[in-house]
């Protein structure tokens, strides 16, 4: 064991434990608990996704019996089945549509703040960034009933101008983009991103006629698509799990999302407990994807929007 132990730490570089301190029994028996522990959090989060992953090949028969954890087939038809018969190509247009508008206005509005916060620092930018930060000490749902009011009472006055039905209308759709440009934490990644950019390309972009606007649009995104990539899949990874005020706005329409159908399916009398389970599977797929793809990113975004001098 403490060959093995050896082996794995000879080219280590960084860490609190190195290849010198695996020499000490002491040592050795902590790492090894530490790394039993570790496979032991690993099996207990995974466990669930697998075992949905593994039900979805069952029909309702074999999932009512709960016999055995593994399916007696792989039958990929039975998801085919249940994708177009509870018409889930609908539901992923619904919820791309809201991700694609959410990660439109989380980097585009909170970038804007942060960079007026943050490079611009116009008379009085202290008392707004405190008042962002204040908002991180308020619970979201405290305030869900005045914002839905607000929203909704704003969405019924511009559909009856328009003369439109606001349930089946894209105009529902909307708030669900611009309250994810408005958020504390996003913002404060970006203006912390932004404090450490030379300030020498702004100046030359000033000095040769550009915009404030057009500082932000060709220079500052362009600098900072680290942290621009890392704010993007947060707000896509927010959208699409969203659930409460999607509900709120959207239950009813045919503009429903992913998680409002799947809150609906459980009262569903079409749909018995095999489907439920290939829905989960179905709103869990596009999360997991992104994540897997872009999980350097994420952490590595992270810690450089986290550090500062």
């Amino acid at each position: 064991m403490k060959r093995l132990l050896t082996k794995l730490y000879s080219n280590k570089t960084a860490g609190a434990i190195r290849v010198f301190d695996v020499k000490s029994p002491l040592t050795q028996v902590l790492s090894i608990l530490f790394v039993l522990i570790c496979l032991f959090i690993i099996a207990f989060v995974l466990l669930p996704v697998v075992w949905v992953l593994l039900s979805g090949f069952k029909d309702i028969r074999e999932i009512t019996r709960g016999t055995s954890f593994l399916p007696a087939s792989f039958d990929f038809g039975l998801y085919i089945k249940t994708w177009f018969q509870l018409s889930f190509t609908q539901y992923y247009i619904n919820s791309f549509v809201v991700l694609i508008g959410g990660v439109f206005c989380a980097v585009i509005f909170n970038g804007l703040l942060a960079y007026v916060l943050g490079v611009l620092r116009p008379p009085g930018h202290r008392i707004v960034f405190a008042m962002v930060m204040w908002t991180m000490l308020i619970p979201p749902t405290t305030s869900i009933v005045a914002q839905f009011l607000n929203i909704r009472t704003t969405i019924d006055f511009i559909a009856e101008l328009a003369g439109i039905n606001a349930t089946n209308s894209l105009l529902s759709v909307m708030p669900l983009w611009f309250i994810m440009g408005a958020n504390a934490f996003w913002l404060i990644l970006f203006k912390q991103f932004f404090e450490e950019l030379p300030k020498e390309y702004m100046e030359a972009a000033r000095l040769d006629g550009c915009s404030e606007l057009g500082i932000f649009l060709r220079i500052i995104l362009p600098l900072s698509k680290p942290i621009v990539i890392v704010v993007a899949l947060f707000a896509a990874m927010a959208a699409w799990s969203d659930f409460l005020l999607p509900h709120l706005l959207l239950n009813g329409g045919d503009r429903a999302t992913v998680m409002v159908r799947l809150f609906e399916f459980r009262t569903a009398m079409h749909v018995n407990d095999a489907d439920r389970l290939r829905a989960v599977v179905f709103s869990i797929i596009p999360p997991m994807v992104i994540f897997s793809i872009f999980q350097k990113q994420i952490t590595s975004g992270i810690a450089t929007g986290g550090i500062k001098g």
